[in-house]
């Protein structure tokens, strides 16, 4: 099978009002003060996956430009394992295996190539943690200044490793939402390299989607379990196997579902809005922080991509959120709490019958539990 060609030529497009963008363009929103998308693409065969490579860069055929010189630190790759957890068998991909011990090296390793690419030096960033550590990783390998913005509750662990990577980091009291306003502040004298906002980290990502379908030997599974905030990684799969679909490679498309913590939860609010009654939500802190963004700014996206493919949420207590890391860890995978409520909210979702146990589920850790240090201290003393 040879890769489909695009209908037009790859470019960034405001979703909300259709407008088109050169995908070269600097800009990292629309005009409007929209996010911009990239414009549907064809996909490719797994013919065209380059073998040799061991990194996201055997999938460069599916992205919408090409980078000669990409900056990679070998991300990718990640363990796809079977795992019995509370009973039932699921397929967990361990992201923490990526250079900064996040799934966010992929959308940083294919926004930064391309930022250099367009003669950026200098970025800045705004994250809770792991998305600033990649971002500061990659520029560091690209030559570039990095400035990263964070919540002033950040995990300090994260806070060290982005020093360690030479960034200049500024501590931001307030909500998520703050930090994102001081960053954009800032961006005035420096280009605004955000995970959040800028299209082409999306296409990094979606490299999660084409590499579950390789590990499973060319095929899509039947359900995907992703613990979520700005949705990096529900639109990354949901771009990845629509395209997959697109180049006839799978048949299906996985039905997509999202875990929340109930502390802040504005996905499973958007999908069942009558729980609130006509009120606006009150959200307060999570131990899950990389999950605590109160506001997405392409939650309609997300909500568009979960109903789609027939897929769900849950909301995760946070008392379920701490006990299941540890019960993960207790098992040997030492994750983040941001991503164990992945797996108590698989367990609400198989006992709902949502997702049925005879069913293939792949479920994404996002982050290692050596980012949050501090919180496994106060766990075990």
């Amino acid at each position: 099978m040879k890769t489909v060609p695009h209908a037009q030529p790859p470019a960034f497009i405001d979703p909300r009002t259709g407008k088109l963008f050169g995908i070269d363009t600097l800009a990292w929103r629309s005009p409007d003060g929209n996010p911009f998308m990239v414009t549907d693409l064809g996909g490719i065969s797994r013919t065209d996956i380059r073998t040799e490579l061991r990194s996201i860069w055997r999938y460069a055929a599916a992205l919408p430009v090409k980078i000669a010189a990409p900056v990679s630190l070998g991300e990718g790759m990640t363990p796809l394992v079977t795992a019995d957890i509370d009973g039932f068998t699921c397929r967990l991909k361990l992201e923490w295996f990526a250079p900064t011990g996040s799934f966010k090296d992929r959308g940083a390793s294919v926004l930064i190539s391309h930022l250099r690419s367009l003669g950026i030096t200098s970025v800045v960033e705004d994250s809770s943690g792991n998305g600033g550590a990649a971002i500061a990783a990659y520029g560091a390998a690209a030559g570039m200044a990095v400035g990263i913005f964070v919540p002033d509750y950040t995990q300090p662990a994260k806070i060290a490793q982005l020093r360690a990577y030479g960034a200049r980091v500024t501590l931001v009291p307030g909500t998520r939402q703050d930090t994102e306003a001081a960053a954009i502040l800032e961006a005035e004298h420096s280009y605004y390299a955000s995970h959040n906002w800028h299209p082409m980290f999306l296409q990094g990502t979606k490299t999660l989607g084409y590499e579950i379908w390789e590990d499973l030997g060319f095929r899509a599974p039947d359900n995907i379990v992703i613990p979520a905030a700005a949705g990096s990684n529900v639109l990354g799969c949901h771009i990845a196997f629509s395209e997959l679909l697109a180049a006839g490679e799978i048949a299906r498309m996985p039905r997509i579902f999202v875990t929340q913590p109930e502390n802040c939860s504005p996905v499973h609010h958007a999908l069942y809005p009558d729980l609130l009654g006509g009120r606006a939500p009150e959200y307060s802190a999570t131990v899950a922080e990389g999950t605590a963004i109160r506001n997405p700014i392409r939650i309609d996206e997300m909500i568009a991509a979960i109903r789609g493919t027939g897929g769900d949420s849950a909301v995760v207590a946070e008392a379920d959120i701490i006990s299941t890391a540890k019960r993960l860890a207790a098992k040997g995978f030492y994750t983040e709490p941001t991503s164990a409520h992945s797996i108590a909210g698989l367990r609400q979702l198989v006992e709902m019958s949502r997702i049925g146990r005879d069913e293939e589920t792949v479920v994404i850790l996002t982050g290692s539990g050596l980012k949050a240090t501090q919180f496994y201290a106060e766990q075990f003393g």
